[in-house]
């Protein structure tokens, strides 16, 4: 009988000693890492970070800057520097991939094109001016001359040259 009860104590400190060390190990984990200064900070240079340069359109910003679909019957572009039109939604795969190479782009042709974005689900009648029935759909819209569409996700490489060649009129060197 004695060694049952001392079985019985040493399982239970057993069971006492795995619990006090999850409950530790719980309270030390749930402790932000540094002080509230420091996870401020963090938080705003990741904020500043995930924010896009990129301008998002609604219908009214559209018809301003890009085309006035209500007005006018042919296409007359508004702005003053091309522009490639994002037409995406934020559950779309292919469009967050697409996302980042946009974001890259719209640095290197800053002051040279505009690169918009237009949420699909959120401008449903602009995407059905359109006829987006798939995302993500990009838009080369040239100064002068008639926009392109492009669909699916296209690769960094491909979108720069459709902007050099359709947007700022750079004709590929061929070679011999």
């Amino acid at each position: 009988m004695f060694v049952r009860i001392f079985k019985k104590k040493k399982i239970m400190k057993g069971i006492l000693k795995v619990f006090i060390l999850l409950m530790v190990t719980f309270a030390v984990g749930c402790q932000p890492a540094g002080d509230k200064k420091n996870v401020k900070k963090l938080k705003a240079e990741i904020k500043t970070k995930n924010e896009n340069t990129m301008e998002h359109l609604t219908k009214a910003t559209f018809q301003e800057k890009v085309f006035n679909y209500e007005v006018n019957k042919d296409w007359k572009y508004e702005g003053d520097l091309p522009c490639v039109i994002d037409f995406y939604a934020d559950w779309c795969g292919p469009c967050k991939m697409v996302a980042p190479i946009l974001e890259e782009l719209s640095k290197e042709y800053e002051g040279k094109i505009h690169i918009y974005k237009v949420d699909t689900e959120a401008e449903q009648e602009l995407a059905a001016a359109f006829g987006i029935r798939s995302i993500p759909s990009i838009l080369f819209c040239p100064k002068d001359g008639q926009p392109q569409m492009a669909q699916g996700a296209l690769p960094k490489a491909t979108m720069e040259k459709a902007i050099k060649e359709i947007l700022l009129s750079e004709k590929p060197v061929e070679s011999n």
